[in-house]
């Protein structure tokens, strides 16, 4: 045994905080550490050096870890392509696509592949941090369950569950937590952790003690909120308007809110600038004012597009660009932005169906069975550019488009295949200059580095993790495992 598992006591609780946090701080000990997570449900993913998809937070966890990111961190992958049916990916490969129903009762053969790629990297790294998924006191997904106490119980790991005061009832869900699971379960929580606390700690002490008295289990920590702090996100529960905008003259900048948005990522370098105001937009006034709309990724082009018309956003849209002002189109949403979209193979919907685009750029797109994963690079505006692809639709520009970064251009209309092209700091500040010349309006350049941001926020969250969790004690659990004699609670306790 070398490792722990981060469980949590809800969804977005902040495990993916925690385990990124103790993956920097252990790394700068000197510690070989490597993340982990079993089974995430999230439409943003990354592309790893060797064309492997994993989920986008175990990619900026190996970051954080200072360690490659590969698939093994994150061996399932389902990305939600509708409310009942998810693509899937396995150890970083498309692996078709399951239902709700055929995902609970198909884990036999998932949950030995998650339990080899962490037995795999726990043979190669002195310490794993695993992170779960949702809550591990799911009583009726606990059979088929692998990715909480059904790794733990595999590889004898022990567990804190973490929980988010700033939703409230944080010390009963703690408690809950650990009484419904069963005997065995229980034996394997070693305490918690509470996540975004704000105020005055002493108001707080009495309930964890009364927290520690009632279950034997202790608090390892409580970390505070802190306005400066976030990750990339998991999922689009995390969708929201990332402004640093400083009071100088900005870029408005409206990114349409799909209801399956995937890798909105891509637009966090946009919100790092001082000089651009990022909202996120679902009808039409909200975009009336933008110089720049941003038509991001999505799970499901075709269905986004029907949506897109029916609230009128494709006729803001056509307004937008009548206007002079600019649009930028990412994966789905550049193909949004052409013509046809054919789907012979059925990979969006019914085989054989066709829709138009917006026919804002001369594009067709079609969408097979193969999917493109990749990291390209090239120059355009006269900056290196380089960026991911995730993708099965193929776009094809025609001789009416002018080519631009994976994509095409025509006017002030843009399209790319390339997520994360923006990170790149020469290649946005080229960007923004552009839209804003195309625009008319004032902008300069602010220098910001979106690399040193993220790893400005990485620092941050080792320095919290270090100030406010006992990071020893959490780390030598992995080597002398839990605390013997740990109290059984009622009403798991009688499973």
């Amino acid at each position: 045994m070398n490792g722990i598992l981060v469980a949590g006591t809800t969804s977005d609780a902040g495990k993916s905080v925690v385990t990124t946090g103790l993956c920097r701080s252990l790394a700068r000990a000197g510690v070989k550490v490597a993340p982990f997570k079993a089974q995430n449900m999230s439409n943003n993913s990354m592309v790893c050096a060797d064309g492997a998809e994993i989920g986008r937070a175990q990619w900026v966890q190996a970051l954080a870890a200072n360690a490659e990111p590969e698939a093994a961190m994150n061996p399932v992958l389902l990305k939600p392509g509708s409310d009942l049916r998810s693509h899937l990916v396995v150890l970083g490969r498309p692996a078709g696509e399951v239902g709700a129903g055929e995902f609970a009762g198909g884990r036999e053969s998932l949950a030995r592949t998650a339990y080899d790629a962490f037995d795999d990297l726990a043979s190669r790294y002195e310490l794993v941090v695993a992170e779960g998924a949702g809550s591990p006191a799911e009583i009726n997904l606990r059979a088929g369950d692998f990715v909480n106490m059904g790794l733990a119980r595999h590889a004898g790991l022990p567990v804190v569950v973490v929980g988010d005061i700033d939703r409230g009832g944080v010390l009963a869900a703690m408690f809950g937590t650990v009484a419904l699971l069963e005997p065995e379960d229980q034996r394997l929580v070693a305490g918690f952790v509470v996540n975004k606390f704000r105020g005055d700690r002493s108001l707080l002490e009495p309930g964890l003690a009364g927290l520690e008295r009632l279950t034997g289990r202790r608090v390892y920590g409580v970390l505070p909120w802190h306005p400066d702090l976030w990750l990339d996100a998991e999922d689009s529960l995390e969708v929201s308007g990332r402004r640093v905008h400083d009071g100088r003259a900005a870029l408005k900048v409206a990114v349409v809110r799909l209801p399956r948005i995937s890798n909105f990522t891509d637009v966090d370098a946009l919100g790092l600038e001082p000089g651009v105001d990022v909202v996120f937009a679902s009808d039409p006034r909200s975009l009336s004012d933008a110089d720049l709309v941003v038509l991001p990724g999505t799970r499901a082009t075709i269905a986004d597009l029907g949506w897109l018309r029916e609230r009128g956003l494709d006729r803001a849209i056509h307004a937008h660009v009548a206007s002079g002002r600019a649009v930028l189109g990412i994966c789905g949403g550049y193909q949004m932005l052409g013509g046809v979209l054919a789907d012979p193979a059925g990979i969006e919907g019914p085989a054989g169906a066709s829709v138009d685009g917006l026919g804002l750029l001369d594009v067709r797109t079609e969408y097979g069975p193969d999917k493109v994963l990749g990291l390209p690079r090239g120059v355009e505006l006269g900056a290196p550019v380089a960026g991911y692809e995730i993708h099965h639709g193929l776009a094809t520009p025609g001789v009416g488009a002018d080519a631009f970064a994976g994509g095409a251009r025509a006017g002030a209309v843009f399209g790319t295949m390339w997520h994360g092209c923006l990170e790149g700091d020469a290649f946005r500040t080229a960007f923004l200059g552009e839209v804003a010349r195309l625009t008319g309006h004032l902008w300069e350049p602010s220098g910001v580095s979106f690399a040193a941001a993220r790893e400005r926020r990485l620092e941050l969250l080792a320095d919290l993790v270090e100030e406010h969790l006992d990071v020893e004690a959490i780390a030598s659990l992995a080597t002398d495992g839990v605390p013997s004699g740990l109290p059984l609670l009622p009403p798991g306790a009688s499973r």
